[in-house]
C-alpha cells in the first residue's frame, strides 16, 4: 500500500505497508518530507482505511 504526495515543490511516494517509508521524491526539500512524514504518520489509520474503500470497491 502506498500514497502519492503532490505539493508545489515536487512529489513524493511513501510506502505505508509494512511501515511508513518514503519510496522516492522529487524537488521537495527535505523538511518538507519530515513534516509530510509526520503527518502521513498521525493520519494513517485514516489514509489506510480510505485506501481500502477506493480501492476494494
Amino acid at each position: 500500500m502506498h500514497i502519492h504526495v503532490v505539493s508545489g515543490s515536487g512529489k513524493a511516494k511513501f510506502w505505508i505497508e509494512p511501515e511508513i517509508l518514503l519510496a522516492m521524491s522529487h524537488g521537495i526539500p527535505t523538511h518538507e518530507l519530515a513534516t509530510i512524514e509526520k503527518i502521513v504518520k498521525e493520519h494513517r489509520d485514516e489514509i489506510e482505511k480510505a485506501w481500502r474503500e477506493h480501492f476494494n470497491n
